[in-house]
């Protein structure tokens, strides 16, 4: 089963984020969150190029269904040119990670610490944006088994790093949330150079993967339609992040200790997100290829098939976030007062994951169908005009305080969901005219798929 290996890879890859929470939480809260808030701004600014990567995934999955190999090897480099291209505007942003930080209302002080701890991550950008385009090209193939053992190993690297770094272990200088920093930085590299054997290993007998000429991989026509339809793909996981990243900078007024708690239970929560995730990724996967051969009902039936697999497992998740709710955060922290915040509102997030669930596979359906806009569109009417603002008038105005954040989230990531699974009953797979397999007809070609 694809999900399977792309859950574990999803959960591999979220580990690397618990496990440096986890090491640089033993420092202090205010190592805790300058290391979250440096996350914050890396993630927030990440985000939207990672989403423009991801407009290789539908041109690929239906590539690989109609057999097409060549025009499959010729936007995996394509992509590899777009991440090239995005990354000096990544590098100015996380450059910035300081004053921005203070225009948002935090500390001075945590605000300095968090940019130490971002700046040291920009060698790595290209090096993450070019794994992204070779994970998803990798993906729209049905290859994911290998990438597990280069995620795990990454865990490793990720670890030893942190171990060595953070605290100055075997004779190095303690360098605290900078070596932090510095081990993801070079988890980035490990990743890249992974992915990059992984399609060299594979490629052997092929000898498919061969490099065009610069000119074809720079082709601005070519990265021009991976980035047209990945921009709705950044966007819709942008506003989805950057619901999650206000109501971070929100618990952070609220003050450290409510900050640290909300902290955990976000870190919690999006590891269980990576279930979910796993499966909207194989979504795209037979969603995109079964369109590629030209057969739409088999793709409705491949998507309805993920959301009640992401139902029951999701379900599974919220029963374990109530039964642990106080012994789950005590992994991260042994400070009293965190850990009571943090168990307050674990039932809260045990109440989202279903929903949270619906939204990332109908987000994968969408992707897997070249339909990207209408995913971007739920999260800014679901987020930004009723989960934002119910959780800041819970919270400020009510004074509920940070379950107030939580149940705000709840209503928009609901409203998301609802919004996606309409859709999809009406306009989904199903519904869409393809061209017979082998035809070359693809959602980047003005003579493609279409409605």
């Amino acid at each position: 089963m694809l999900a399977l290996p792309l859950v574990i890879s999803q959960v591999g890859s979220m580990m690397l984020w618990v496990v440096d929470v986890l090491m640089v939480g033993r420092l202090s809260v205010e190592a805790l969150d300058a290391a979250s808030l440096g996350r914050l701004w890396v993630m927030g600014t990440m985000i939207l190029a990672m989403g423009m990567m991801l407009g290789l995934d539908p041109i690929a999955t239906q590539a690989h269904g109609a057999g097409d190999r060549a025009r499959l090897v010729r936007v995996g480099w394509n992509g590899l040119g777009a991440a090239l291209g995005i990354t000096p505007i990544l590098a100015v942003l996380w450059l910035a990670t300081a004053p921005v930080l203070e225009l948002l209302g935090q500390s001075p002080e945590i605000a300095a610490a968090a940019a130490s701890f971002v700046h040291v991550q920009i060698p790595g950008i290209p090096c993450f944006l070019g794994y992204i385009v070779l994970r998803h090209w990798l993906q729209a193939q049905g290859i994911m088994r290998p990438l597990i053992l280069v995620t795990l190993a990454a865990n490793v690297v990720n670890f030893g790093g942190n171990w060595l770094l953070i605290y100055g272990k075997l004779g190095l200088p303690a360098l605290g949330v900078v070596g932090s920093g510095l081990s993801t930085c070079i988890t980035m590299v490990f990743l890249f150079v992974g992915a990059a054997l992984v399609v060299r290993v594979l490629d052997r007998e092929r000898r498919e993967w061969h490099r065009p000429h610069w000119r074809e991989i720079f082709d601005p026509a070519a990265i021009g339609r991976i980035l047209r339809l990945g921009l709705p793909v950044g966007v819709q996981f942008g506003l989805e992040y950057w619901a999650f990243g206000v109501s971070m900078l929100w618990a952070g007024w609220l003050g450290l200790q409510e900050l640290a708690g909300h902290t955990i239970a976000i870190n919690l929560a999006s590891l269980a997100f990576t279930l979910p995730m796993g499966i909207s990724f194989a979504t795209v996967t037979r969603v995109g290829n079964q369109l590629g051969a030209g057969d739409p009902p088999g793709a409705q039936r491949a998507a309805w098939a993920s959301a009640v697999l992401t139902l029951g497992v999701m379900g599974g998740i919220a029963g374990i976030f109530v039964l642990g709710r106080v012994a789950l955060p005590g992994i991260y922290t042994a400070d009293p007062v965190v850990l009571a915040l943090a168990a307050g509102v674990m039932p809260i997030a045990a109440a989202f994951q279903l929903f949270d669930g619906l939204q990332a596979i109908g987000g994968g359906i969408l992707r897997g169908m070249g339909r990207t806009i209408p995913a971007a569109v739920f999260n800014l009417l679901g987020y930004w005009t009723l989960g934002l603002p119910l959780g800041w008038w819970l919270t400020f105005r009510a004074g509920w305080g940070l379950p107030g954040l939580w149940w705000g989230l709840t209503a928009g990531l609901a409203a998301v969901a609802a919004l996606l699974m309409a859709w999809i009953a009406w306009r989904g797979p199903a519904t869409m005219v393809v061209a017979p397999a082998g035809a070359g007809h693809y959602p980047d070609d003005s003579r493609g798929t279409h409605e």
